[in-house]
C-alpha cells in the first residue's frame, strides 16, 4: 500500500521524536546526529510537494555542491567573504542529498539499484567539484590537499562499496562520522578561515590526515571480515 502523504504533524510530534522508520529501512546509520537527522528528514519528506521529484532532490543536492565549489572559487579572486557563500551550499547539499532517497521510500518508489547508482555518482562529481573548488582557492603546495582530499574520500566510497559486496550491509558513515558531519566539521573550517585567514590551510590538512587514519582503518577492517568469510567458506568446502 502506498504511503499517504498527511498535511502536516504538529512542531510536538517533530520535537517528540516522531520518525518514520520505514524511511529508513534500506541503510544502517551509526553517525552522530543519526537522530536528529531522522527526525528532521521525517517532518520534511511529509511536506515535499508532490510535483518535487527524488531526481530533482538529487539535482537540488548536486546545485548545493556547486555553489561550494564556486564559494572557494569567488573567495579567490574577489573576497574571502565569498567563503561564507558555502555555507548556504552545504545546507542545499544536505537538502537535497538527504531527503532525495528518503522521499522515495516515503512514497512507497523507491528504485533501489537506480537510485544507488545515481548516488554514487553524483557523490563522486560532488567531491571532485569541491576539491577542485579548494585546489583554486589555496596557493603553492597547499594545492595538494584538495587532491588529497578527493583522493581519500573516493576512497572511503571505494571501501562502502567493498562492503557492500563482502557484508550485505550498505553504510555511508564512519563509525559516528557520515556525511553530515562531514559537512558541518568543513563549514566550521570555511567560518575560521573568514576569521582567520591562512587557518584553512591548516584544517585541511588535519581533515586530510584523519580521513587517512580512518580509510587505513576502516580497510584494515573489512580486509579481517573478509578474510574470516573465506575461511569459512574453504573450511566447509573442504
Amino acid at each position: 500500500m502506498a504511503a499517504k502523504n498527511p498535511q502536516g504533524t504538529n512542531f510536538k510530534s517533530l520535537f517528540n521524536g516522531e520518525v518514520l522508520r520505514n524511511v529508513f529501512s534500506d541503510r544502517a546509520r551509526t553517525n552522530l546526529l543519526k537522530k536528529q537527522e531522522e527526525i528532521a528528514i521525517s517532518w520534511l519528506v511529509k511536506r515535499i510537494p508532490l510535483f518535487i521529484t527524488s531526481n530533482m532532490l538529487t539535482g537540488i543536492g548536486f546545485f548545493g555542491n556547486m555553489i561550494v565549489s564556486a564559494s572557494f572559487i569567488l573567495a579567490s579572486y574577489f573576497s574571502i567573504r565569498f567563503l561564507l557563500l558555502g555555507l548556504v551550499g552545504f545546507a542545499i547539499s544536505w537538502f537535497g542529498d538527504s531527503l532525495d532517497g528518503r522521499l522515495a521510500y516515503y512514497r512507497n518508489k523507491p528504485r533501489k539499484k537506480y537510485g544507488f547508482t545515481l548516488d554514487i555518482t553524483i557523490d563522486w562529481m560532488s567531491i571532485i567539484l569541491i576539491g577542485f573548488g579548494y585546489i583554486i582557492y589555496a596557493e603553492g603546495p597547499w594545492k595538494m590537499l584538495g587532491y588529497g582530499f578527493v583522493v581519500l574520500y573516493g576512497w572511503e566510497i571505494i571501501i562502502a562499496l567493498i562492503r557492500l559486496y563482502i557484508t550485505g550491509k550498505y553504510s555511508i558513515d564512519s563509525g559516528k562520522i557520515g556525511p553530515t558531519e562531514v559537512r558541518i566539521i568543513i563549514g566550521l573550517i570555511m567560518i575560521a578561515e573568514v576569521l582567520l585567514p591562512g587557518s584553512l590551510n591548516y584544517s585541511a590538512l588535519v581533515v586530510v590526515v584523519a580521513l587517512f587514519f580512518v580509510n587505513v582503518i576502516d580497510t584494515r577492517h573489512i580486509l579481517r571480515v573478509a578474510d574470516d568469510i573465506d575461511k569459512k567458506e574453504l573450511k566447509e568446502k573442504t
